[in-house]
């Protein structure tokens, strides 16, 4: 559907009546809506899957872990504990606020929030933002990208069926409608995708003062370290996993592999290995293998791995009419080449060889460039790797794991800097549609006149005395 300025604003506007009607506020309400997502993705799920083939090439099992059951998850986890979050927070007041003695923190709603997902999970990114918007208590405009349009089409029918639209919608299109979406007044905006469309959002908020919550890839790619000591059977063969799932586009995917020379050849060959074991000699004749988004996707693909053809030592070919590209290793490769400086999303691993006792050197070379939404380890050092967790800038991360952290109960997934703001999952996504608002109690009886004029004058003098022992 063509979507028109005017049809926008007169949704938005329907939203914000509906959420000033107040049907939102209720939390026993914001759990039923969630109960009804919940259900819809079981009803929905041979749906899901075959949009999820349609559009991206997905098997069965990749599209259960990857979009269905991470959503029912997160749908779980708001369901069970909502009713807690939502309670005002009660905190003494303190001294210098007598005679009051207590106050409450609510968790107000925004009111009327855009979420714009992207097409690399679809319904993870659409539905696992939208649980957090319910679950805060807002009303939800939904732009979904114009890259999955099959999983669009399930999302609308989906969320129609269950949610009228002055409470929830999905609006499809492109970029053109994307913005008629941000130059309307939303009181929260919730982006997901690259940092350069990241940065138009905020300008684009900023017209309104909205507050906005960006997941972002990272501008440089994030990093995998495979120190000498590590497991490398064990490293490779979840490296492997992760490059293949989703054919690497993913934001918190492997960009690079640092691997320490001294076992660099091994490494590589126990990751060939594994690239074969899960996926057979040649990805290309696996059904199970994902396809890259668009032609375009698929000739970025292609050419930059031209560019290092010289130095391709598995894989390296493709097939464009079915958008498919193989894992392809590329080593050895320095750290300063153009290929590790910028965000790959595509099946493309380039292998940097560093010598061991030299990994701080590698660490402040990445700690130079912008801030990646994942950073992965893989060690026996475990003393070692979680200082470097401590120290590094990065969203989120694993040790002698991957992507797994995303799915920690109860905690927070989320980016900084170029790889984003703002955080969310269970308890964190609540509090990212919620703005917390505090309210104090006063009292009309007992109140000391500390505050107030005249502080001049013998008389007086008391009040700096006593502001001094409550203000220490």
């Amino acid at each position: 559907m063509a979507y028109t300025e005017e049809q926008i604003k007169e949704i938005v506007e329907k939203q914000r009546a509906f959420f000033l009607s107040g049907a939102t506020l209720d939390v026993d309400w914001r759990i039923v809506q969630l109960k009804r997502l919940k259900v819809q993705m079981s009803i929905y799920e041979k749906e899901i899957t075959q949009a999820l083939e349609e559009d991206l090439g997905r098997s069965e099992t990749e599209a259960y872990f990857c979009d269905i059951g991470t959503v029912i998850l997160e749908v779980n986890e708001m369901i069970e504990g909502l009713k807690r979050w939502a309670k005002p927070d009660l905190l003494f007041s303190g001294m210098t606020c007598f005679p009051s003695l207590f106050s409450r923190v609510y968790h107000k709603p925004y009111g009327t929030a855009l979420i714009i997902s992207p097409f690399n999970f679809p319904f993870t990114l659409t539905f696992g933002v939208l649980a957090a918007s319910i679950a805060g208590g807002n009303t939800a405009v939904i732009k979904t990208s114009s890259k999955t349009p099959h999983c669009t089409d399930v999302m609308i029918k989906m969320v129609s069926e269950i949610y009228p639209e002055e409470y929830i919608t999905v609006i499809d299109g492109g970029h053109d409608v994307a913005d008629l979406c941000l130059d309307q007044r939303f009181d929260k905006i919730f982006y997901t995708g690259s940092p350069a469309v990241g940065k138009h959002v905020m300008a684009k908020a900023a017209k309104n003062l909205t507050p906005v919550a960006l997941e972002l890839g990272g501008e440089t790619g994030n990093w995998c370290i495979v120190r000498k000591d590590a497991d490398l059977k064990d490293a490779a063969r979840k490296i492997a996993f992760f490059k293949l799932c989703n054919s690497g586009q993913i934001c918190i995917n492997i960009n690079q592999v640092a691997v320490a020379e001294e076992v660099a050849e091994e490494f590589l060959a126990e990751l060939k290995a594994a690239f074969v074991n899960q996926i057979g000699e040649d990805a290309l004749l696996n059904p199970e293998y994902p396809r890259l988004i668009s032609g375009a996707a698929y000739m970025k693909c292609s050419d930059e791995a031209d560019e290092y053809r010289d130095r391709i030592v598995f894989g390296g070919e493709g097939d464009l009419v079915r958008l498919r590209y193989q894992p392809t290793i590329i080593y050895p490769v320095g750290a300063d080449e153009p290929i590790v400086k910028h965000e790959l999303f595509s099946p493309l691993l380039p292998v940097v060889p560093f010598a061991d006792d030299e990994v701080d050197d590698l660490l402040r070379v990445i700690a130079e460039r912008e801030h990646g939404l994942a950073f992965y380890l893989f060690t026996k050092d475990i003393r070692w790797a979680n200082k470097v967790m401590e120290t590094q800038q990065f969203g989120g991360g694993c040790i002698n794991e991957v992507c797994l952290h995303m799915m920690v109960k109860g905690a927070p997934f989320g980016g900084t800097g170029h790889s984003g703001m703002g955080a969310y999952h269970g308890k964190w996504g609540f509090r990212e549609f919620t703005h917390p608002c505090t309210v104090l109690r006063g009292y009309t009886k007992f109140n000391l006149p500390l505050r107030e004029h005249p502080y001049a004058g013998k008389k007086n003098a008391y009040k700096m005395k006593m502001l001094r022992l409550f203000e220490k």
